[in-house]
């Protein structure tokens, strides 16, 4: 027989009481009262004005949206958010969000971590939330540095980076946190950067309509222990020919006179200039619903400065969701053995008697 799966339900509107207007949120509504301290300068300001600004447009009511933090700086987060939220242990927000996401599937639920919490102490909770594709949008902040902790070498770190950790240089390769998703089989995956608001508003924007495990790194500055990490890419004057924004069904076309682009060679990717014997149809053509994830492994991996840096939405296919699933398995237990009986439970099945 088949499974009884239960249909994704559509974003919840605001309610409001019967007779009376939809309550309309703006971005003010979800400024908390507690003033964010984080360095002056820090990436992180950017970010979370950002989120404030996109999240009316979920249509939740802000007591049914949670933001959960792990340790770091950016698990000073949910602090900020005027909604609920958990400040938790080091590592551990995936799955406290999992928990929360199968015992509450209404609530839109956010992890907020840093590259240290999420893929060194918290690499396992990580990938496993994205494994099962539990519905939680997890917003992973990389500057390349534990900032919180005053300097030290991270897995994002670049290889010879020296660091209050590492004063003769890191001896250790970086991880490629889209590539760790994407094998973790994430049904979404993004990349944007902490001074691009219009580029970061839309994946926000794009993750938080999401149903599934959804994967956004932001490109962060610690201006403190790791100033210009990304600079060398994102800066005004260069960015345009060092980074990819990516689109879906468009070219993978880049330069600031759109002179340039990736195509395959092979199995390989390469730049090739426009006109130089090759067009716009020799180029890869982005398609982030490809349930093939070749091309989407290939973009998480390409970095400046042999190429230039994908921005923007990597990957986003439809799969059923774990609370989903969950909610099919209970559904088919209580049809084919009737409600659950905790008494009946307790003294069934194997059962000891321990004498002295």
């Amino acid at each position: 027989m088949a499974k009884h799966v239960p249909a994704t339900p559509a974003t919840p509107a605001v309610a409001a009481p019967a007779g009376e207007a939809p309550i309309v949120l703006a971005k003010k509504d979800f400024v908390s009262d507690v003033d964010p301290r984080w360095c002056p300068g820090c990436g992180d300001y950017s970010i979370l004005a950002q989120a404030q600004k996109v999240m009316p447009d979920f249509g939740y009511p802000r007591e049914n949206i949670v933001f959960i933090s792990g340790i770091g700086c950016s698990g000073r987060f949910p602090y900020y958010m005027n909604t609920y939220g958990f400040h938790s242990i080091h590592g551990r927000a995936p799955t406290l969000a999992t928990g929360l996401k199968a015992s509450r599937p209404d609530l839109m639920v956010w992890v907020i971590t840093g590259d240290g919490d999420a893929l060194s102490i918290g690499g396992n909770h990580i990938l496993h939330s994205m494994r099962k594709n539990v519905d939680i949008k997890i917003v992973m902040f990389n500057n390349r540095i534990y900032g919180l902790t005053k300097g030290q070498v991270s897995p994002t770190s670049e290889y010879g980076q020296k660091t209050k950790s590492s004063p003769g240089g890191s001896i250790n390769y970086p991880i490629h946190p889209l590539v760790v998703a994407l094998a973790a089989e994430a049904s979404f995956v993004a990349r944007s950067v902490d001074t691009f608001p219009d580029n970061l508003q839309e994946v926000i924007t794009r993750a938080g309509h999401h149903r599934g495990s959804t994967f956004v790194e932001v490109l962060q500055n610690c201006n403190i222990f790791n100033d210009g990490a990304h600079r060398d890419f994102t800066e005004r004057d260069v960015r345009d020919d060092r980074m990819l924004f990516l689109r879906q069904g468009e070219p993978m076309v880049f330069g600031k006179d759109r002179d340039k682009g990736i195509r395959l060679n092979g199995v390989r990717p390469e730049v090739v200039h426009l006109g130089d014997g090759f067009t716009e149809a020799d180029l890869l053509v982005h398609d982030e619903t490809s349930e093939d994830p070749t091309i989407h492994f290939m973009l998480g991996r390409i970095y400046w400065p042999e190429f230039p840096v994908p921005v923007g939405v990597i990957r986003n296919v439809p799969r059923a969701t774990h609370d989903a699933l969950l909610e099919g398995q209970i559904t088919d237990a209580v049809r084919d053995q009737g409600p659950g009986d905790l008494e009946t439970l307790l003294h069934g099945g194997e059962t000891w008697t321990v004498t002295a």
